[in-house]
């Protein structure tokens, strides 16, 4: 479901890493790493919101590479910077993603706003919101459509103890038949949702 392929950064002089290649099954795999070690960046790759100077990535059997539009269908992805529209209100991103994905804002995914305790803070902007609010709009986001891959870096950070209970719940159900891909230092969440753990340099 998703596979990286001899992928490689750096940025200056600095090599962040080189030739990590690993394909991931699904189920729930966190990288519990110290800072800088390069999870963000892979993260930030497998999610093609960076360019990698090398490699490739593929998502469902999509080259993010040779076929973006494709592969991107197939992901989601929960940044660790949630406040990229600062104006947008938090159902306006619900329906672009929606729009998107070409997937309906039912039912389904705002009862899951519901149970994040997001309801009543759909219609703020942005910048109105506490981080962790923030993250719940990314995080019910990323449960429109179909992915076959998630990508989370962060996914708990910021977030009260009931939303914490609910994204592990979250997390185990998408594992099921999907990648759940996420950077954490939360060792509960971790635990809780049953995620293997590695470090970037075993992806080699």
């Amino acid at each position: 479901m998703l596979r990286i392929d001899n992928l490689s950064k750096r940025y200056g002089d600095h090599i962040v890493f080189e030739g990590l290649t690993h394909a991931f099954a699904p189920g729930c795999v966190a990288l519990c790493e110290e800072d800088s070690t390069g999870k963000s960046s892979l993260l930030g790759i497998i999610a093609g919101a960076i360019a990698p100077d090398g490699g490739d990535v593929l998502i469902g059997g999509h080259s993010l590479r040779d076929a973006p539009q494709l592969a991107r269908a197939r992901l989601a992805y929960v940044p660790d910077n949630c406040m990229q529209f600062p104006e947008q209100t938090g159902r306006g991103l619900l329906e672009q993603a929606a729009l998107a994905k070409n997937a309906p804002l039912d039912d389904a995914i705002l009862d899951l706003a519901r149970r994040l305790g997001l309801e009543p803070h759909l219609d703020k902007r942005f910048e109105q919101m506490s981080t962790g609010t923030r993250r719940k709009v990314y995080l019910t986001a990323a449960a429109l459509g179909d992915p076959a891959v998630v990508v989370a870096d962060g996914p708990s950070n910021g977030l009260d103890a009931q939303a914490r209970g609910v994204l592990a719940d979250v997390f185990k159900t998408w594992a099921r038949d999907r990648v759940v891909l996420f950077a954490s230092h939360d060792p509960e969440l971790v635990q809780a949702c049953g995620a293997t753990t590695l470090d970037v340099a075993d992806l080699r």
